[in-house]
């Protein structure tokens, strides 16, 4: 393992993987982990699987254009370099479907198959009706093909007090704490194993998947329509991401900023 800087906070790593997390950047302290990512980059300096990971993010981005925010030394706060030259742009939301089912598989581990922690659409990760996780991917285009991708993951783990009360972590549901290095190497092994799915081809597995842990699925709830409350009912995802809900009779897609759930 390529360790770049203070590697006595990154010596507990040992992901048994391939390329994933065989680079890692650890910071004290950072505006963005996917923003370091993307600097890396830029510089030539991140390995395919490179990981930064940060103790303290104070600018975090979510979906939305809204921030994550997370207490220090609590939680999970990291971004992985990938380079899946292999996928083109238009199936980016492939990506995001294995990145979310890596994290549901992760925490699945944690908390067991009770059927409360679902993937909500398009990737947070939620138990019961409260956010366990979210990922924020960024991608980079070559022509029609992806040629970098930063995958943000924010986990709550150690945290018990919210501002949010629509938050949750492990460490609440359980009420057990938990040591980070161990949970990040489980995690980065979880998102290689379901990207080796992703670059193999197995996208019908991958997409059966999705939907089996999708939030609400095929069940009927209010959601936030051009300012209109209105009862709808999930019935997938279209191939470029796009929600599809049954509303007054009618198959409705929608873009990320055109649906809001009303939990």
């Amino acid at each position: 393992m390529n360790v770049t800087k203070y590697e006595n906070q990154v010596e507990a790593l040992f992901p048994q993987t391939l390329f994933t997390g065989r680079q890692v950047v650890w910071l004290p302290e950072c505006a963005s982990t996917n923003t370091e990512a993307q600097h890396l980059i830029g510089e030539n300096r991140a390995t395919d699987g490179c990981v930064v990971i940060t103790d303290k993010q104070t600018a975090g981005r979510g979906q939305r254009g809204n921030r994550w925010e997370a207490n220090p030394g609590e939680n999970l706060t990291m971004s992985v370099i990938w380079r899946p030259t292999f996928l083109p742009a238009q199936d980016q939301f492939l990506l995001s479907q294995a990145v979310a089912l890596a994290v549901h598989d992760w925490a699945s581990a944690l908390l067991g198959p009770d059927g409360a922690l679902r993937v909500k659409w398009p990737n947070d990760i939620y138990y019961g009706n409260r956010k366990l996780g979210g990922i924020l991917i960024e991608n980079t285009l070559s022509g029609a093909m992806i040629q970098h991708s930063v995958v943000g993951i924010g986990l709550n783990v150690n945290q018990r007090e919210f501002g949010a009360h629509t938050a949750t972590s492990l460490a609440w549901v359980t009420g057990r704490p938990y040591a980070l290095p161990t949970l990040i190497s489980r995690l980065l092994e979880c998102l290689e194993r379901r990207y080796l799915q992703l670059r193999s081809g197995r996208l019908a597995a991958i997409r059966h998947n999705y939907l089996a842990a999708l939030f609400r699925y095929q069940e009927q709830h209010a959601y936030e329509v051009e300012g209109r409350r209105l009862e709808g009912e999930i019935r997938g995802v279209d191939e470029v991401g796009r929600l599809i809900v049954r509303i007054e009779g009618q198959l409705r897609h929608f873009d990320l900023k055109e649906i809001s759930y009303v939990l």
